[in-house]
């Protein structure tokens, strides 16, 4: 493979030298001694380093007595000037305020000790000025300017706004200084995730811009205690902010919150929290499932928040995500409300930034590289599930306890071949292996990768397995034995914030450690650990949501500040790229798709655009089982959608996403006379009007009866609460019927395809000027009746692009067994969009 995809890493070091000269003076400060050390900093090779300085500088040859590392516990680093600040301290006198310290090796390697533990001169001291680049300031303008156009008397209740920006935007840091820029003095942040509290305490409490706020939390400084004539951050989780006493009130703590008026509320980490159950109460959103997340699979519309039925006052709503999937599919937010920063963007403004433009503030952000691998056939054999025999993580690695609290794996000599495998003692033969011109580069097996995954986050699918995991790893046998295992599941390893001391304890410096973190779901979102180099997928999941917060996670910056040369504040970066191993394929790079083109808002583009955009800056090398090669654009489109079998392509037609039925629809539905007549005279749809009429009613009656109980703060009871979740049931049942009903309109459109000839045309051009006779006989809609039903948002364009898109895909790859084409044209009609005739002509041999 090139070696573009690698990099050398730099390591800092203080180092310390003298020479035969300078060895023999006497001190000649307040202490007694002799021999004077150069006391320095670098990330070149040391030797390298202190040869620049001779003989051009010192005409005697220099003796090397210390190199250590420069880095602190938590990742971050020190230099020189924090052992000279310490060396004066306790003194130490200083050479003519140079580099030349009158003390001994011992006293250095005390200094570096002290400062490692803690003792850093200027303790407490605000250590940050830093701007915001120009991206944050964009996102703080326009929120402002959108709140400041939208207050709440004019429009009635607060403005909400959201950030769709990637992990490591600095999400913190700006929505802090649109606090500023508003001039806000009470901000109540609100999250799922109690680990990400780090990560807001740091940046109020360390840059300069904010010395007068104060930060409010659980385990800090109470909202009683703050200094009210001061600006007042409180950070909650949704857990203790929802705690309450056995009457049902609210906890004492919380009650000053419900007090006050906030003049915005951020919700942070909004595609894991906006879905719960727990935010009922807050929120009395009334589409969450008993399973606690928006079921969209029964195509339960999902509407914004209803803001005017939460307990909490406030002025305004700040929504902050790295990956927004759902909100943005269902319309939550209009385009003037949302502010958009993505992966490719930040990537193209590190690519493009010029040498004349002086400092990047993006270079310290990794590229990030995914490798996906195929699993050998004797493997993934034995975790083949489902209706289409798929492989399944899962079940690979699928674990139980054993009498005496051992964990085992179901498939132990498998996954014990999987770890071969990943550090190259496991090749199956075969004769595509044999016939590859190079060995693949496995993560542990490729000096090039094994360099840098010092530090490796593993994302399993259960406690049981992160505990089997680790007991073969720790085994004496093992390549990993000499690695630190870390198991972060299960109720051990702690809830939010304490489960990050143990890893941050194992890693250390991060220079002379290796460590491997077990985990099934805590530390994916919200936290920062610099030294991880790469993350391995080791489960099923499907979810973007889950899968990228989780993958983001290894692209934390790992810098320092470098004083070799000309330019001593010059960043030097010690992660260049990072890496995520995928062994499941058809998923990686099923969820490449998604992102790229679903969080991309970007309508100039087409979807090939976004993923050949997203692909150039995030890379997908992808291992067939004998060689690897990069994947463009074409080729994970093409896997994505050819990938399909004919069972899930028949499924495609039967998704609930498919339709709309949400209140909004529906009221727009129902005030169209001649879209109802058309469908009412449909079988199945005789008493549409009526069907419709009730579940927006209902859905009223029952927000009104929520609302007035939170506006009168009157506890429901608890036959009330049952009469509540019968009526929600109802709606649910109402709404899920007539969207079965419109389903079967679009489980129509398949045959419809099959019986026309016409290819090259999108589906609306067909019906409308083609084949209407044919598709009025087929559906029993005449054109003027779908013309109707599009323009009133009842089918989901972009779900029905999808669909035929996968349909037309399989029907050209049945096609070609037997010679034949049905695409013969430059393009592929689609629903309301054509695609290029080249999308169906490229074949990916990923198995």
């Amino acid at each position: 493979m090139s070696d573009e995809y690698f990099y050398k890493r730099r390591i800092p070091t203080i180092y310390a030298y003298t020479t035969e000269s300078y060895g023999k003076k006497a001190w000649t400060g307040t202490r007694r001694g002799k021999g004077l050390l150069k006391i320095g900093f670098t990330t070149k090779d040391v030797a390298a380093r202190v040869r620049e300085q001779f003989p051009t500088k010192q005409p005697e040859k220099a003796e090397i007595v210390l190199e250590e590392s420069a880095m602190l516990a938590d990742g971050a680093y020190f230099d020189d000037k924090a052992v000279h600040s310490y060396l004066e301290k306790i003194g130490v006198s200083r050479i003519d305020n140079s580099e030349w310290f009158e003390c001994t090796c011992e006293e250095v390697s005390r200094a570096i000790v002290q400062i490692r533990s803690g003792q850093k001169p200027n303790e407490g001291a605000r250590r940050f000025d830093f701007k915001m680049r120009a991206e944050q300031e964009r996102a703080v303008e326009m929120t402002a300017s959108f709140f400041s156009s939208h207050s709440m008397k004019r429009e009635g209740k607060a403005p909400h706004f959201l950030w769709n920006a990637k992990m490591r935007f600095g999400k913190t840091f700006a929505a802090y200084q649109l606090a500023k820029r508003m001039g806000w003095k009470r901000v109540l942040i609100l999250t799922f995730k109690p680990a990400v509290q780090n990560a807001w305490k740091e940046d109020l409490n360390s840059h300069v811009d904010f010395c007068d706020w104060q930060f409010v939390s659980r385990d800090g400084l109470k909202f009683e205690q703050a200094d009210l004539r001061k600006p007042v951050v409180w950070f909650a989780s949704f857990q203790d902010m929802l705690q309450k006493t056995d009457n049902g009130a609210l906890k004492p703590k919380n009650e000053v919150a419900a007090m006050e008026h906030w003049d915005c509320i951020i919700l942070d980490e909004y595609h894991f929290g906006a879905w719960r159950d727990g935010a009922r109460e807050l929120y009395a959103k009334e589409e969450l499932s008993k399973k606690g997340e928006l079921n969209f699979a029964e195509g339960i519309g999902a509407e914004s928040f209803a803001e005017e039925l939460i307990t909490l006052h406030t002025g305004a709503y700040l929504y902050l995500s790295g990956t927004p999937f759902r909100a943005i599919a269902n319309g939550e937010f209009l385009e003037d409300q949302i502010f958009n920063w993505t992966y490719s963007d930040e990537q193209r403004e590190k690519e493009k930034w010029g040498k004349m433009q002086g400092y990047n503030p993006y270079a310290e952000l990794p590229k990030m590289i995914l490798m996906t691998y195929q699993m050998p056939k004797e493997l993934r054999d034995v975790a083949l599930k489902g209706d289409f025999n798929e492989f399944e993580l899962n079940e690979f690695f699928r674990a139980e306890e054993e009498a005496g609290g051992k964990f085992v794996f179901k498939y132990e000599e498998q996954v014990q071949k999987w770890l071969d495998l990943i550090h190259g003692q496991y090749l199956p033969c075969s004769l595509s292996a044999l016939r590859a011109k190079s060995k693949p580069a496995f993560p542990f097996s490729d000096t090039r990768l094994r360099e840098v995954l010092n530090h490796t986050f593993w994302f399993l699918p259960s406690v049981a397995s992160c505990y089997a995991m680790k007991r073969l790893l720790d085994s004496g046998g093992s390549f990993f034995k000499h690695y630190k295992v870390v198991v972060c599941a299960g109720p051990d390893a702690g809830v939010g914030l304490d489960a990050l001391p143990p890893v941050k304890e194992a890693i250390g410096d991060g220079l002379s450690s290796q460590t491997i973190t077990l985990s099934c779901g805590k530390l994916t979102t919200g936290i920062t650990i610099p030294q991880w180099g790469g993350i391995f997928m080791l489960r099923s999941t499907s979810s973007p949501e889950t899968y990228f917060q989780a993958a983001f996670r290894v692209q934390s910056s790992w810098k320092m500040k470098n004083p070799d040369g000309e330019s001593p504040n010059k960043d030097v970066i010690l992660k260049e790229q990072c890496y995520v191993f995928d062994f499941s394929p058809d998923r990686a790079l099923r969820l490449i798709s998604e992102y790229s083109t679903r969080l991309n808002m970007n309508e100039r583009q087409t979807p090939e655009q976004k993923v050949a955009e997203f692909v150039h800056f995030f890379p997908v090398i992808c291992y067939n089982g004998s060689e690897m090669h990069p994947l463009n654009a074409n080729d994970i489109l093409d896997f994505a959608v050819s990938g399909t079998a004919a069972t899930m392509l028949a499924r495609r037609w039967e998704s609930a996403l498919l339709v709309n039925v949400d209140n909004e629809t529906l009221r727009r539905l129902s005030g169209n006379e001649s879209a109802m007549k058309a469908l009412e005279n449909i079988e199945g749809f005789r008493k549409l009007n009526q069907t419709i009429a009730q579940i927006i009613n209902k859905s009223e009656v029952l927000k009104k009866k929520r609302r007035d109980s939170i506006a009168d703060d009157v506890e429901i009871e608890e036959t009330e609460k049952k009469a509540l979740s019968k009526e929600e049931k109802e709606i649910k049942g109402l709404r899920k019927r007539l969207q079965e009903k419109l389903l079967k309109f679009a489980t129509r459109i398949p045959i419809f395809m099959y019986l026309t000839d016409a290819r090259e045309q999108t589906l609306k051009e067909v019906i409308t000027r083609i084949e209407s006779k044919l598709f009025q006989k087929v559906t029993g809609l005449t054109v003027k009746d779908f013309e109707a039903l599009v323009s009133l948002g009842v089918f989901n364009n972009e779900v029905m692009n999808s669909s035929i898109f996968a349909f037309k895909r399989y029907e050209d790859a049945s096609l070609s067994y037997v010679g034949k084409s049905m695409h013969t044209e430059g393009k592929v009609g689609l629903f309301d969009t054509a695609v290029p005739r080249s999308f169906f002509e490229k074949e990916v041999n990923i198995d």
